[in-house]
């Protein structure tokens, strides 16, 4: 998915035989959820992964055999569980994952220790799950709704690099601020919302 990048990497996705969709509308969930609309019917598991070197491709096999074998429908490669490189995580990304994997363990029942961006989804249960988020809710959206489903949930410890180039979330102050309020906001109101219905 090209999201509005300012440098070659959707070029070279191409060279290296990748198939590149371009989303104009800014947000990681627009890119996201575009992405999805270009998969063929038949794909049976879809794995989220960045494309600024942080996250390692050789780890992708783990996230997928649980899901192969029949023992997870969501399986999130987990920072807190890997090994983060020095510098690759700001404080503020640590704080905030903490915060809400404990939010997530305590309040809705899902084993969560990090929110990475690394995972992957069975596509029927990612289907049913009907994500709406266009921006940096996409993935506590993908937390929340998988959790009140009831989707089998796994985590495999992942390695994490420092990124190419500056993110337009973690590395800007508006961005993380924007991204913390979102995180928040959504868990508040998802468990507000499962509060009611009880």
């Amino acid at each position: 998915m090209d999201n509005g990048s300012s440098d070659e990497t959707a070029e070279q996705a191409r060279v290296a035989g990748a198939r590149v969709v371009w989303e104009p509308r800014r947000g990681y969930g627009a890119a996201c959820l575009a992405g999805l609309c270009s998969l063929p019917v038949d794909t049976e598991a879809v794995v989220f992964l960045d494309a600024d070197g942080s996250d390692d491709p050789g780890d992708l096999p783990r996230l997928l055999v649980p899901i192969a074998a029949g023992k997870a429908d969501l399986v999130v490669g987990s920072r807190a569980l890997g090994h983060a490189a020095p510098g690759s995580l700001t404080p503020t990304q640590r704080v905030g994952n903490a915060l809400a994997s404990a939010w997530l363990r305590r309040r809705f029942g899902q084993a969560a220790t990090d929110l990475g961006p690394f995972r992957a989804i069975r596509r029927s249960c990612l289907d049913a799950l009907a994500m709406t988020d266009r921006d940096y809710g996409w993935m506590i959206e993908m937390h929340v709704r998988a959790a009140r489903q009831g989707l089998r949930y796994a985590e495999v410890p992942v390695s994490y690099r420092r990124r190419i180039g500056r993110s337009k979330i973690s590395g800007t102050t508006r961005g993380a601020v924007g991204a913390s309020v979102k995180i928040v906001g959504l868990l508040a109101w998802y468990d507000l919302r499962r509060l009611v219905r009880r």
